[in-house]
């Protein structure tokens, strides 16, 4: 398969936008591993909070685009800022500072493209999502605005943002760097993270504890898996107490 990552020296007409390297992504059998828990992004929202870590977003505040999907994968980072000048001013010079495809030209194929955007202007559209879903990428998580949804949704390339809109950011947003740290709602996101995100919310794990929120998570769902069991055999209610909060001996 032709690696399609860029792999070359710093790219000129990009001087404004800080890239930093991508670190190595998770393997492949904890990526699966954490896709078959039911209740994906609660479980692991459960795990972050017994850590102390404040890593849950709602999909009140970040809506799904295709409610359906699931992702799990390491996060490729884009921080965008607004223009200083009007929208007119940028187009008229054609001003194009919006530089989310240097982000996708590092992403190995399952990451998840994570965006600290713009609110009510198009952080990313029909054209980058045609480029990551064809890169491999999961799936993108905007802080911001997006657009074109119906293309998204045709690649099955799947978008959580907080806004929809028509207007482009290309004239209104610039691009200040790529696999840094960003603020995502009110989380701190880093490259590398794991991200995982479903029709309920959207988590992220440190990169140090994704192994200790795995672990932990495979336990609590064994413990649902043993609850829905007595559930199913018609445990009394006193009994599914029981199991939950412990019995009273």
């Amino acid at each position: 398969m032709t690696d399609r990552r860029y792999a070359g020296s710093v790219d000129v007409r990009f001087d404004w936008v800080t890239i930093h390297d991508p670190l190595p992504p998770t393997d492949p059998t904890t990526i699966q591993r954490f896709l078959a828990l039911d209740d994906l992004s609660s479980t692991v929202s459960d795990v972050l909070d017994e850590l102390g870590v404040r890593g849950a977003i709602p999909t009140s505040r970040l809506s799904p685009s295709m409610p359906k999907e699931r992702i799990v994968g390491n996060a490729t980072t884009v921080r965008n800022v607004g223009q200083s000048r009007s929208a007119y001013a940028a187009v008229s010079e054609k001003d194009w500072r919006m530089a989310e495809i240097l982000a996708l030209r590092t992403a190995s194929p399952g990451d998840v493209l994570v965006i600290e955007g713009l609110a009510e202007v198009s952080n990313m559209g029909g054209l980058m999502a045609s480029v990551a879903k064809r890169q491999g990428v999961a799936g993108a998580i905007v802080d911001g605005g997006v657009r074109d949804l119906g293309r998204s949704r045709s690649l099955d390339f799947p978008v959580w943002s907080r806004d929809h809109t028509p207007v482009t950011g290309k004239w209104r947003s610039i691009t200040t760097e790529v696999n840094g740290k960003i603020r995502l709602s009110d989380i701190q996101v880093a490259a590398g993270d794991l991200i995982v995100a479903d029709e309920t919310g959207i988590c992220c794990i440190p990169r140090d504890l994704i192994s200790t929120v795995l672990e932990r998570a495979e336990q609590i769902a064994s413990s649902e898996s043993g609850f829905d069991a007595l559930l199913k055999a018609d445990e009394p209610v006193d009994g599914l107490i029981d199991y939950l909060y412990g019995g009273t001996d």
